[in-house]
């Protein structure tokens, strides 16, 4: 149980937030064809990447350093 509720305050962080939202908003702007597919992919992958890419890097620094 405590994990779960670990796993939903980084959730809640406000990097995580800001990339739910700019998804949910691209995704919204994709729908009502005021972005192309095309633009839509570029700008969620570069996101996505760089979410689980600084995730990675935390996880990767907290092992290393024992901390």
């Amino acid at each position: 149980m405590e994990e779960l509720q670990k796993r939903l305050s980084n959730l809640l962080s406000v990097k995580s937030l800001v990339t739910l939202i700019l998804t949910v908003v691209f995704a919204c702007l994709t729908c009502g064809g005021r972005v192309s597919a095309e633009e839509f992919l570029t700008v969620f992958t570069v996101v996505i990447a760089f979410y689980f890419g600084t995730q990675a890097e935390r996880s990767s620094r907290k092992s290393g350093d024992g901390t």
